[in-house]
């Protein structure tokens, strides 16, 4: 089962979560629990609460590294990524599939601005990176993952077992 992304393109989810009873529930439900990632944007992306269940996998994630806090460092990691990519699909002669692989979680309290830059990050690496606008603030997710009076607008998670754990996580919250 394949679902449009924020990209146009389907939505198809990591392997390793594409067999689980939960999956296509999942896959339907980031589609139509969304909203616009910014008041002009023509952008829909799923948004979804914090519940223990998905607290505790992104620390499960955070403990193994596989979180990269900011914008920047997301954007860096994307474009070495692609570049990557691109020369395996050259060499190989065949594109390779295109699955979510890499997810964006946001706090829901950045500027316009921050949300502009991720849509540009979002249409740059279309299906294989997944936007979520978490209900919690910057503050709220900082203080989960790093401490009392640390802040994150955005976490990305770059591993696929960390992205399917996650997302497993916010299966049952529809």
């Amino acid at each position: 089962m394949t679902v449009p992304t924020q990209s146009g393109t389907p939505l198809r989810l990591p392997k390793s979560i594409e067999g689980d009873p939960r999956a296509p529930q999942l896959l339907s439900n980031l589609t139509t629990h969304t909203l616009l990632l910014w008041q002009g944007s023509e952008l829909k992306i799923p948004v979804v609460r914090m519940t223990g269940e998905l607290a505790e996998a992104l620390r499960s994630a955070y403990s193994a590294g596989q979180v990269v806090r900011s914008l920047e460092k997301a954007e860096r990691i994307l474009a070495a990524e692609e570049r990557g990519l691109e020369m395996a699909d050259r060499q190989s002669g065949t594109p390779r599939g295109r699955r979510v692989s890499r997810l964006l979680l946001l706090a829901n309290d950045g500027a316009e601005r921050f949300y502009r830059k991720v849509e540009a990050l979002l249409r740059l690496h279309g299906p294989r990176v997944l936007a979520v606008r978490l209900e919690v603030d910057e503050k709220g997710l900082g203080e989960l993952l790093f401490g009392p009076q640390h802040v994150a607008r955005l976490l990305m998670l770059e591993h696929r077992q960390a992205v399917g754990a996650v997302l497993l996580a916010m299966a049952g919250q529809w």
